[in-house]
């Protein structure tokens, strides 16, 4: 049983980091989060970003949500053509499916990987792989559109290759989580539903940041993520780091980039005010495991037993959920303020 969550966790933490490493390589954020149309207006972005060419090239059709077909240029810079409203998808990665489920295309789904299991109707969709996908399998529920993400590296090209229709998508950044799920509700035909999702992400942001932004930055908690017991974590660049930063808190190693995986030295001389786990649902005791490292009596946050875990796809997963993460981040850092 153990060797089995251990195997699961294992994967969870390849997943982040590569997250981080495909994002460092695409260089993501200036050149991928464009999406464009051919028959449709391009609406002006609800608020400004950091990348004028997202701004300009990267937001979805203001026409209605049947008009088809539509033409998007995706994370791989790839122009993909949808004619009809698919009425088959297959999602090869858990935050692409959760996107296509909450925007309203669930119904159509038809495959998902082994480590989808949120919705739970996920629970009863035919599974196509893991990190590791079955591309026979995927060709033979004849897809009329499979969402997958920059993760999923060369099998996107093993999949086209095989005449599947692959949107990529795949962010490290809450605006680019904005402009994912519009993409998603484009190619699927369900972008009223998607506008309202990010409208509603951006409102609820914007209460968790008023909620924190009279605290003094001198009283701001310095706070250590641990993706898992290797310590592993999300640096500058990746979405962890900024939603660590939107609850209030202060990342320890917000001077590193990407997904970095940090010594214990650096950890026990940053001297964290908090300590967040995200795997405790597969491992075993890890709270008084962190208790009782060498060294770690010496941090604040072990001192005063501010060790809390949550669940992995609150922030693991950029998706609408991470929201739900942001939410539940600060009322950990700061209970007073997000009563």
């Amino acid at each position: 049983m153990m060797l089995g969550k251990m195997k699961q966790w294992v994967l969870i933490v390849l997943l982040v980091l590569v997250v981080g490493l495909t994002a460092c390589q695409n260089g993501e954020e200036s050149t991928d989060d464009t999406t464009s149309t051919d028959n449709t207006e391009q609406q002006e972005s609800e608020e400004n970003t950091s990348d004028e060419n997202d701004d300009d090239n990267s937001e979805a059709s203001e026409e209605s949500e049947s008009t088809f077909p539509v033409t998007i240029t995706d994370r791989t810079d790839q122009e993909i053509t949808i004619e009809e409203k698919p009425e088959s998808i297959v999602s090869v990665i858990p935050s692409a499916t959760e996107i296509v489920y909450a925007v309203g295309a669930g119904d159509a789904v038809d495959g998902v990987s082994q480590w989808a299991d949120y919705p739970k109707e996920v629970n009863d969709v035919e599974t196509v792989g893991d990190m590791n996908l079955n591309i026979e399998k995927i060709v033979s529920l004849e897809p009329d559109l499979v969402v997958a993400d920059v993760q999923n590296a060369d099998d996107i090209d093993a999949m086209r290759d095989a005449g599947l229709n692959v949107l990529v998508i795949g962010s490290q950044s809450l605006d680019a989580v904005y402009r994912d799920i519009e993409m998603v509700g484009q190619a699927t035909g369900h972008m009223d539903q998607a506008k309202d999702i990010v409208s509603d992400m951006r409102s609820r942001v914007s209460d968790v940041k008023d909620a924190v932004s009279d605290i003094p930055e001198e009283e701001r908690k310095r706070v250590w993520v641990e993706v898992g017991p290797q310590l592993f974590s999300g640096a500058q660049g990746s979405f962890l780091h900024e939603i660590l930063t939107l609850a209030g808190g202060l990342n320890i190693i917000g001077d590193q980039e990407g997904w970095p995986q940090v010594s214990e030295e650096v950890i026990i001389e940053q001297n964290p005010d908090v300590i967040i786990t995200t795997y405790g649902e597969t491992t075993e005791n890890a709270h008084e495991k962190i208790m009782n490292r060498d060294g770690w009596d010496t941090i604040t946050a072990v001192q005063e037993e501010a060790i809390y875990d949550m669940k992995n796809n609150l922030l693991s997963r950029p998706g609408p959920r991470l929201v739900d993460g942001l939410e539940e981040l600060a009322r950990i850092l700061y209970p007073n303020e997000m009563n």
